[in-house]
C-alpha cells in the first residue's frame, strides 16, 4: 500500500522522498548555531518507522561510522516504511571527544527531558518531541566507554514471542543480555511507549573498530528484513544464532598497580581462572584478576593501569556456554575485510 506524507521536525516527506534535516539544539556560548543532524528515507510503500541513531554518547563514534555506512547502502534505495538515522545525537560531547555534555550530565540518563530542565533535560525533550516519537522501532548504536572495549552484544529487555526478542534475534549478534531499563536512558522511555529498541555494543570509545563496525551495519540491514522493510534475500552467510546471556558480573582488580593481561575479548572462562595480573612498577606487590564465574569475556579495560576494585574484565554467564562459544567463534570467522560497504 502506498505511504502517506511523512512529518518530523517541522518538515513534510512525500512517498520516495529522501531529505537531510538540521534540528537546531542549542547555541555555543560563540553565538555558532549547533544542530542535531538527521537524514529521514521515506519509502514509497506503506511500513515500520525504524530510529537508527549514534553517538547519544559523543566519545562513542564506532555507531556514527555505522549509520554512515546504512545510509550509503543500496539496500535502502528500495525501501518500505521510513527510516530516521542520527548519526550524532550528543553533538555536544562528540565536538569535544567526550562522552558527556558540558555540564557533565550523561545524555543518556536524562529522557524524557524537559524543556525547563538542565541543559540534558532540554536536549532529551527535544529528541523525544522532534524525532523518537515518530519512531515505531528504534536501534541505539554504543560502544564500550573510555578505555573499555565490548564484544560485539545486543542489550535488550526480552519477553518471549515479543517484537524486540524478534529483532535482537535478526540482529545476529553473538551475544544478546537481557538487561534491566536504566531509568532516564532512551531504550527505558523507549520501552515505556511501548517502542521496541535494541541496544548494539560493540568496540571502544574514540574509535573506528572494523570488527564491531561492519557487523552493526549488517545487524540492522538484518532486522529491517525481518521488519519486511527491506526485500530481497540475505546475500551474506548468517552467523550462528545469538546466545543468550542469564547474567553478567566484573571481575576486579585486587591492588593498584599496572595489569598483565592473560585472556582476551571472546575468551570462554572458568570460575577461578586468572584473567590477568595486577602488580605495582617494582613487582613487590602482585594480585591476580580472577573470573567469578564460567562464562565469556564481553568486555575488558584497554588501558594496563589499574586502582583497587576497578572493573577489568566484563564476564557474561550462560546456560548452555558451548553454544555460546560456538557462536563467538562463528562470529569471528565471519568477519571479512571491507573494501566497498555498499551492503
Amino acid at each position: 500500500m502506498a505511504q502517506a506524507p511523512f512529518q518530523i521536525a517541522g518538515h513534510t516527506l512525500q512517498p520516495g522522498q529522501r531529505l537531510q534535516i538540521d534540528v537546531p539544539v542549542a547555541r555555543l556560548y560563540t553565538h555558532t548555531p549547533l544542530h542535531i543532524s538527521i537524514e529521514v528515507v521515506h519509502g514509497r510503500r506503506e511500513g515500520p518507522v525504524m530510529l537508527v541513531c549514534g553517538g547519544i554518547h559523543g566519545d562513542e563514534i564506532n555507531g556514527v561510522e555505522i549509520v554512515r555506512r546504512l545510509l550509503r547502502s543500496r539496500s535502502i534505495n528500495s525501501l518500505s516504511g521510513t527510516l530516521i538515522a542520527v548519526p550524532v545525537v550528543n553533538v555536544f560531547g562528540f565536538l569535544q571527544q567526550t562522552r558527556y555534555l558540558p555540564d557533565r550530565r550523561d545524555l543518556n540518563r536524562c529522557f524524557p527531558g524537559s524543556d525547563k530542565g538542565s541543559l540534558g533535560g532540554r536536549i532529551a525533550a527535544l529528541l523525544r518531541e522532534e524525532i523518537v516519537d515518530h519512531a515505531t522501532h528504534i536501534i541505539d548504536l554504543h560502544t564500550g566507554a573510555i578505555h573499555r572495549t565490548n564484544l560485539p552484544q545486543i542489550r535488550a529487555q526480552l519477553e518471549p514471542d515479543s517484537e524486540t526478542a524478534r529483532m535482537a534475534d535478526a540482529f545476529g549478534a553473538p551475544v544478546v543480555l537481557n538487561a534491566e531499563l536504566r531509568e532516564g536512558s532512551l531504550r527505558h522511555y523507549a520501552q515505556s511507549r511501548g517502542i521496541p529498541v535494541l541496544t548494539y555494543e560493540a568496540g571502544e570509545a574514540l574509535r573506528f573498530d572494523e570488527w564491531a563496525i561492519a557487523p552493526g551495519v549488517r545487524g540492522i540491514l538484518r532486522v529491517m528484513r525481518r521488519l519486511k522493510m527491506l526485500s530481497g534475500e540475505q546475500r551474506r552467510r548468517l552467523p550462528a544464532p545469538a546466545e543468550l546471556a542469564n547474567g553478567s558480573s566484573w571481575a576486579r582488580a585486587p591492588i593498584d598497580g599496572i595489569l598483565r593481561p592473560k585472556v582476551r575479548l571472546g575468551a570462554r572462562v572458568a570460575k577461578g581462572e586468572v584473567l590477568g595480573r595486577v602488580a605495582d612498577p617494582f613487582g613487590n606487590d602482585e594480585g591476580d584478576v580472577v573470573s567469578m564465574a564460567d562464562g565469556i569475556v564481553i568486555g575488558m579495560s584497554r588501558l594496563p593501569l589499574a586502582n583497587e576494585g576497578e572493573a577489568l574484565y566484563h564476564i557474561a554467564r550462560f546456560d548452555e556456554i558451548e553454544e555460546a562459544e560456538t557462536a563467538i567463534e562463528s562470529f569471528q570467522s565471519s568477519l571479512e575485510p571491507v573494501t566497498d560497504p555498499m551492503y
